[in-house]
C-alpha cells in the first residue's frame, strides 16, 4: 500500500464513523514507532509534523525519513503539516512531498483567513495535496503556535460559508478542546460537531485529544470527528520513558543507547496501538 491522500483516509473514516490517529512525531524514533504501530494493528495513520519539527530537522531530511520508512508499508498512511501559519513553510513542504497541510490563519480576521485559505487550497491541489481549515484558535500553545487565551467562536453560518468558499477537505472547529495538558475537565460542545456535519457533511478534525476520555472520543467520532490529533501524549510518553530508562541505566551502570531506543520505541508503539483501538481504526486498513 503506497502513501495515500489525507482525503482518502478521512473520507473512509467519516463514512464508517471511526477515528484515525493523527500523531505529531518529532524525530526518527517516534516516526518509526507510530508507523510500526499502524502496521501492527492494521490501522490507517496520519503522521503529523509541526512547524517547529520541520525547522529543527529540516524539511528535506524529514521527508527523506518519511520516504524511507514508508517505502514498503502496507497500511494507508499520510504525511500532514500541522498548525502552520507560515505560507513559506507550507509551500516548501508541499513542494517536497507533504500530502496535506493545516493552514492555521485563525489569528486573522475570518475574511482574510478565508482569502488566504482559498490560495493555499489552490496551491495544494497543484500537488495533489489536501488542506485542513480552521477559523477559531484552539486554546493552548503547541510547539510555539497558538495562545492560552480562549478565542471567540464563530456562528454556524460563518463556519459553513468558510468551508464552502475555501473547499477545505477537513475542518477543525473549537468545541471547548485545548492543546497541551488539560488543567481541568474539558467541557465539550458535542452538538457543535453534529450541527456542522448535518449542514455540510465534512470530516471534522478533533484537536487537543490528549486527556479526553474514551467515552468523549467515541461520542465525537460517531458525530463525525474522523481525524483525531494527538501530540502531548506522545511527548509525555517519550520523555517519561527516556527518563525511566536513563535512571535504570544509571543504577545498573550500563550505558547502551540502542537499549534505550528499543525501550522508548516500544512505549511509542504501545501508545499508538492503544489510540487506534480506542478510536476504532484498528483493523480498518484496506
Amino acid at each position: 500500500m503506497p502513501v495515500v491522500s489525507l482525503k482518502e483516509i478521512v473520507d473512509r473514516a467519516f463514512d464508517a464513523r471511526y477515528g484515525v490517529p493523527a500523531v505529531n512525531v518529532f524525530n526518527d524514533l517516534t516516526m518509526q514507532g507510530v508507523l510500526a504501530a499502524a502496521v501492527e494493528v492494521r490501522s490507517p495513520i496520519i503522521v503529523q509534523t509541526s512547524v517547529k519539527t520541520v525547522r529543527s530537522i529540516g524539511a528535506k531530511v524529514l521527508f527523506a525519513m518519511w520516504q524511507s520508512m514508508t517505502a514498503d508499508i502496507d497500511v494507508p498512511v499520510a504525511l500532514h503539516l500541522d498548525h502552520c501559519p507560515d505560507r513559506d513553510v507550507i509551500s516548501e513542504c508541499l513542494a517536497i512531498g507533504w500530502n496535506s497541510v493545516l493552514f492555521d490563519a485563525s489569528q486573522l480576521p475570518v475574511a482574510e483567513n478565508q482569502r488566504q485559505t482559498i490560495e493555499v487550497v489552490k496551491e495544494a491541489r497543484g500537488y495533489g495535496a489536501h488542506v485542513e481549515g480552521e477559523i477559531e484558535s484552539i486554546t493552548g500553545v503547541e510547539d510555539g503556535v497558538g495562545s492560552d487565551q480562549t478565542a471567540a467562536r464563530q456562528t454556524l453560518d460563518i463556519s459553513l460559508a468558510f468551508i464552502e468558499a475555501t473547499g477545505v477537505d477537513v475542518f477543525a472547529p473549537s468545541i471547548g478542546n485545548a492543546h497541551g495538558v488539560y488543567k481541568s475537565k474539558p467541557v465539550l460542545d458535542f452538538d457543535r460537531v453534529s450541527d456542522l456535519v448535518a449542514a455540510h457533511p465534512i470530516p471534522i478534525a478533533l484537536h487537543g485529544g490528549t486527556g479526553m476520555t474514551d467515552a468523549q472520543f467515541h461520542d465525537l467520532i460517531q458525530r463525525g470527528c474522523s481525524k483525531v490529533n494527538i501530540s502531548t501524549a506522545l511527548k509525555v510518553t517519550y520523555l517519561q520513558s527516556t527518563l525511566a530508562n536513563l535512571r535504570f541505566a544509571e543504577e545498573a551502570d550500563k550505558w547502551d543507547p540502542p537499549t534505550l531506543f528499543r525501550a522508548v520505541s516500544g512505549d511509542v508503539v504501545d501508545l499508538t496501538t492503544g489510540l487506534a483501538r480506542t478510536f476504532g481504526s484498528a483493523g480498518q486498513a484496506w
